[in-house]
């Protein structure tokens, strides 16, 4: 089985947001041929997108072709609109929930969702959290590595991660808003540079300001394969230990104990690389995430987990068993769910 937690969808159409609003900078889609659509911000394309990331059936049809189970959905980040006046956002987020439970709901034993939430007012942010979870069914939410000035270890943000703690909500943290201009406005640098410094700020913020340790029992993916993070905790915990005046002012303890609570995707293209995150994140923390369906994805979903000289019962846990446990879903009510005719309401989540 093959359970993939890093997958974005759009709704097909949505309201004329600056009509709605009254104001721009929002991203709207212009259909402009059969099975494409620019994403446009305020007149300027943004990014051309294919059927797939809004056509549930166009989607299932890859993964048929690909082996791909299960779908854990997302909204494409630059949605997220925390820039926005909050009650603008949560009205926005509650078109893309509605739109998401919708497909889900037609699409049970394929599909879950992840929600997205107005983290710029936590406690909007909490109020639409608990409404996905409880009355539309989704196992967790989406959130950007940074709310506008805030990293995720403001004091503001406490109030959301204890809910979704409480919640039981599986939390899935994004890399977004990076610095576009100057010195990164050539070679794609945003992405390939820019991405994994933002997750790895975010981890580190997460850390260092005490999140994790605050909230013990909060489950909390990290995109990219945890982005530069990994790779850099030798130096992490180095610059802890000569410079705790510094790195230790919220929280005493070495960054390696969070090694094994906090999960990562897969998603690093490289075979070595995916040796080193498992030994260092953990066999049991690492979650299949292709970031489907952008060119920066895998786009042979579990191709490189299968590829390594790997146990079978490893691969079977990155492929899907970590997942399960991830999102908090009920492994054996999921496959039944997954090969019966008859597919349920939704699918079952462990309580």
């Amino acid at each position: 089985m093959k359970i993939d937690v890093h997958c974005h969808i759009l709704p097909e159409k949505w309201p004329d947001l600056k009509e709605r609003y009254g104001y721009g900078g929002w991203i709207q889609l212009q259909h402009h041929c059969e099975g494409k659509a620019k994403m446009m911000r305020d007149g300027k394309l943004f990014r051309v997108i294919d059927g797939n990331c809004w056509d549930p059936e166009t989607r299932i049809r890859e993964m048929d072709e690909t082996g791909v189970d299960v779908q854990a959905l997302s909204t494409v980040p630059v949605m997220f609109s925390y820039w926005a006046k909050p009650e603008d956002t949560l009205d926005l987020c509650r078109i893309i929930n509605d739109d998401l439970a919708n497909t889900v709901k037609k699409h049970p034993t394929r599909f879950v969702g992840l929600c997205t939430v107005p983290m710029q007012a936590p406690e909007l942010a909490v109020q639409e959290l608990k409404r996905c979870v409880q009355e539309l069914g989704f196992p967790g939410v989406q959130i950007g590595s940074h709310i506008g000035d805030w990293n995720l270890d403001a004091e503001e943000l406490r109030p959301f991660f204890a809910a979704a703690e409480e919640l039981g909500a599986a939390v899935f943290v994004h890399p977004w808003d990076m610095q576009l201009d100057g010195r990164m406005s050539k070679y794609w640098m945003p992405w390939l540079v820019g991405m994994p410094g933002e997750t790895a700020m975010a981890m580190c913020s997460m850390i260092f300001g005490g999140v994790l340790e605050q909230f013990p029992k909060l489950r909390v993916c990290f995109a990219h394969g945890g982005g530069a993070f990994p790779f850099t905790i030798g130096r992490i915990e180095h610059g802890f230990n000569v410079r705790p005046d510094l790195c230790a002012t919220e929280n005493p303890h070495n960054p390696r104990k969070y090694l094994g609570q906090i999960y990562t995707d897969s998603l690093v293209h490289d075979a070595k690389a995916l040796s080193y995150l498992v030994d260092t994140i953990g066999e049991d923390r690492v979650c299949l995430g292709t970031d489907y369906p952008f060119p920066l994805g895998e786009h042979h979903p579990g191709k490189l987990i299968e590829s390594t000289d790997m146990s079978d019962a490893l691969k079977e846990r990155l492929l899907s068993g970590n997942a399960l446990e991830f999102l908090n879903l009920d492994g054996k009510k999921f496959e039944t769910a997954a090969t019966s005719g008859e597919p349920p309401a939704k699918i079952a989540r462990l309580e």
